[in-house]
């Protein structure tokens, strides 16, 4: 593996097509240009067809990947109270995490792993092979669902409702403890009922 770079884990012909596809794009960028400035009218040469084929091509391959973690420095996001897959390059012995408090990881299977987002904040992950070599060295930032959350202060107060479309209470960090505990108690009834 390439360090300081994002792994796609895609493999290697399949890469070098890519890498042909975006060098001719490059290498032809006022062509391509300009035939997007003319709204794909100007497409009577063979080479203009294949040029725009090309970059459609690249744009919908590039937006079916799903990174790799791989890049060291390169810092992975996940959101507070969601789970996220991460796909390594080799098979994973161990697992380290800076602050278990923020994120949680576990082996999903030799070369998955799930990233939980626990609390807001940034804290670094460290995923080791059987031979105790690093296969990653990143950091994890943890940040707040940004649609449909609403926070409400009453004083000092703090409550979180999930607005999509009805409000409904939910549970954030720095919200009102007594609101947190109603909310769970009233989650604790349902979820009892429900056995």
């Amino acid at each position: 593996m390439r360090q300081g770079l994002l792994s796609f884990g895609i493999n290697w012909p399949v890469r070098q097509l890519v890498c042909q596809i975006f060098t001719i794009l490059v290498e032809n960028a006022q062509q391509v240009i300009s035939l997007l400035r003319a709204g794909f009218k100007v497409m009577k040469s063979p080479k203009s067809r294949l040029l725009i084929f090309a970059l459609g091509a690249i744009l919908a391959f590039m937006a079916t990947l799903e990174p790799s973690i791989g890049a060291q420095n390169a810092t992975v996001s996940v959101q507070v109270n969601m789970a996220r897959l991460l796909r390594i390059s080799s098979p994973a012995e161990t697992i380290i995490i800076g602050n278990p408090g923020i994120a949680d990881v576990t082996i999903q299977d030799a070369k998955t792993l799930i990233l939980t987002g626990r609390s807001y904040g940034t804290t670094n992950l460290i995923v080791l092979d059987g031979a105790g070599n690093p296969i990653v060295d990143t950091m994890i930032e943890v940040v707040q669902k940004q649609g449909g959350i609403v926070t409400v202060f009453q004083g000092s107060a703090r409550t979180t409702l999930a607005c999509a479309p009805e409000c409904q209470p939910m549970i954030m960090l720095g919200d009102n403890t007594d609101y947190t505990n109603d909310v769970i108690r009233s989650s604790g009834l349902i979820a009892g009922a429900a056995n």
